[in-house]
């Protein structure tokens, strides 16, 4: 009985003593497991950082599993890299030749364009070397669409709409730009099917009797073999000359590598002041008509030596 008495009466102080003991143990403990709680609830929520530019993002390596701790997510594959830009791509025509820089300019002036200053396209030209053409393959061009360059309210090639397809057609076959085709046809004929010129050219793009054999009916003329005849002939004369279009459209207008200004404009006091050659040929070429722009327009006509301005 007295032991049952004493035990009651230890239990009963035992409550007392621990009524009267401060809780700050338990507060800690609190305190701990509510940081716990908030650090677990960090981890998923995955908190977002400022970027210097002032949008944020949200760190990937915090992600929350089922059971609410945190797991390492691969890092989202980058993307490949992008392929290198195509030549022409910043709007102006990059090669390297011992002519210099090409001076090329994004708009199209009096003397420069997308493809070239002038005195580098005719590089030579003004001295007793004569002209040495840089080399430059077709893919160095800055050149147009010519389906796009015709939706334009003010492009040149209007008198070409029709032949369209056929030059499509046959710019692909032989892998020459369309638009450079129908260059060739308002420089050669206005793209008028029935010019002939003085020394019997026949059709859009000005090509010599001695071509003609084959054509429909004997006809020279026939838009779609006028073309396709004449860019054969350009494209064989590309690859014959390693690719160098620069020589080759030269070629087409009589230019030949070495001819000199003098040689050039001698015929300007002939009876025949037309057979001189176009000293501002390339220019007009490469950048009038191949940026959807007429180089004969008279509000800035392209070119600084305009020779023939003096035939009338």
């Amino acid at each position: 009985m007295r032991f049952i008495t004493s035990s009651l009466a230890l239990f009963l102080s035992i409550i007392v003593v621990g009524a009267s003991v401060p809780h700050g143990n338990l507060d800690i403990s609190a305190r701990h497991s509510d940081l716990v709680h908030r650090a677990t609830s960090l981890q998923v929520r995955a908190p977002s950082k400022r970027c210097p530019n002032g949008k944020t993002t949200t760190p990937n390596n915090l992600v929350a599993n089922k059971s609410g701790s945190s797991s390492s997510k691969k890092p989202a594959p980058t993307k490949p890299a992008a392929p290198p830009a195509p030549v022409g791509a910043s709007g102006t025509i990059h090669v390297n030749s011992n002519c210099g820089p090409s001076r090329a300019t994004r708009e199209v002036t009096k003397h420069s364009g997308p493809n070239g200053h002038i005195d580098w396209l005719n590089c030579g030209f003004e001295t007793n070397d004569g002209w040495q053409p840089p080399f430059v393959r077709v893919q160095d061009l800055v050149t147009h669409s010519l389906s796009s360059a015709l939706q334009s309210p003010s492009s040149p090639f209007k008198a070409c709409s029709r032949f369209l397809w056929i030059f499509e057609k046959y710019g692909r076959q032989f892998g020459i730009p369309p638009i450079m085709l129908v260059s060739f046809a308002m420089q050669e004929s206005g793209c008028n099917p029935n010019t002939v010129g003085g020394g019997g050219e026949q059709g859009l793009m000005q090509i010599t009797r001695e071509k003609c054999g084959g054509a429909p009916g004997g006809n020279c003329k026939d838009p779609e073999f006028n073309i396709a005849t004449a860019t054969k002939f350009f494209a064989n004369t590309l690859a014959t000359n390693g690719g160098n279009i620069l020589l080759s459209v030269g070629a087409y207008n009589g230019w030949r590598k070495g001819l000199t200004k003098w040689a050039a404009f001698a015929a300007a006091t002939s009876s025949c002041c037309r057979c001189q050659n176009n000293g501002d040929y390339l220019h007009q070429f490469f950048n009038g008509w191949c940026q959807n722009v007429n180089p004969y327009d008279q509000t800035r006509p392209l070119g600084k030596y305009f020779n023939l301005n003096i035939c009338g």
